[in-house]
């Protein structure tokens, strides 16, 4: 449905990279589920969890959920993956401009693992206020550091980039959606095939 096109053009290359690194700023995609791998049909509507319209605070308590998977074998991945719930505070806030609340620090806790990206970070009243993008890899856990966008970010970051709300675009359909992101997607993966291709000569 959507990737940032801004993220593919400054990190092409990232696909070809045993350990990236990056900053989370532009981190963003929206995927449509289109069909079930098994016989079990698609329900009508999938559980959510909505996203915040609130800012952050330093201290505040969340809840972390993510796949958390630096520590697991690659048999374990495949067969046991089983989700990480872990429960933090926001550590400190960030911005990627100047007066915005971007980004959060979790501190260290059991997600703090290759394999987060894409978990949630859960307000107390249950709202999605964060998307983990980056981590510390190295040393215990309780070491490193976790970092999540956050919901306002990711709102701001797409009306930016969309030229519409992202409130807006979930209210379609995702086929329509899909349908109208086809030739900025037709454009995206020409730059990565580029990369991968001259990357592999």
């Amino acid at each position: 449905m959507f990737i940032s096109p801004a993220w593919v053009k400054k990190n092409p290359a990232t696909l070809t990279k045993y350990a990236p690194s990056g900053t989370g700023e532009h981190d963003i995609a929206l995927l449509s589920i289109t069909k079930s791998l098994t016989s079990t049909p698609l329900p009508n509507k999938f559980p959510f969890v909505e996203l915040s319209r609130e800012t952050p605070r330093k201290d505040n308590s969340v809840v972390i959920g993510s796949y958390a998977a630096q520590f697991l074998t690659i048999n374990e991945i495949r067969d046991a993956l089983y989700p990480t719930i872990a429960y933090g505070k926001v550590h400190e806030v960030f911005t990627f401009g100047t007066n915005t609340i971007d980004l959060i620090s979790l501190g260290g806790n059991a997600a703090a693992q290759e394999g987060s990206s894409g978990g949630g970070v859960i307000d107390l009243n249950g709202k999605l206020e964060g998307l983990i993008t980056t981590s510390t890899t190295q040393g215990a856990t309780q070491t490193r550091d976790l970092h999540a966008i956050t919901a306002m970010y990711i709102r701001h970051d797409y009306a930016k980039e969309a030229t519409t709300s992202l409130d807006a675009i979930l209210a379609e359909q995702p086929e329509t959606v899909v349908t109208g992101f086809a030739p900025e997607a037709k454009k995206l993966t020409a730059v990565l095939v580029k990369t991968l291709s001259s990357t592999s000569n």
